[in-house]
């Protein structure tokens, strides 16, 4: 077996040997690039999420990082209260899931 590989460009229909750009048109026809730009674009959108969440925080955040010990206190019983009520869903689900299973 050779090593050509013969692609249809979708664009224009012409038959391109072993390339990642159709020779007449220059749209993109290899599939595995497709593949890398794609798998790029996903990585770059997670490192935007990310920086986007680093550099604005949920009210419960900032109020726990306030500089007035009030507001940190409230920001701390908020932080609180969302992990016992978090907890006691998880808790529940785990209940129904046991009780389903028999």
């Amino acid at each position: 077996m050779s090593g050509k590989r013969i692609i249809k460009c979708p664009n224009c229909g012409t038959f391109n040997t072993n390339k990642e750009y159709c020779t007449n048109c220059n749209t993109l026809i290899s599939h595995q690039k497709k593949q890398e730009i794609k798998a790029e674009a996903g990585k770059q959108k997670r490192i935007e999420k990310a920086i986007y969440e680093k550099e604005n925080p949920n009210l419960v955040e900032r109020l726990k990082k306030h500089p007035f010990f009030l507001y940190r206190i409230v920001g701390w019983i908020f932080h609180s209260a969302i992990t016992v009520v978090s907890t006691i869903g998880a808790g529940l689900a785990w209940f129904i899931a046991m009780v389903a299973a028999g």
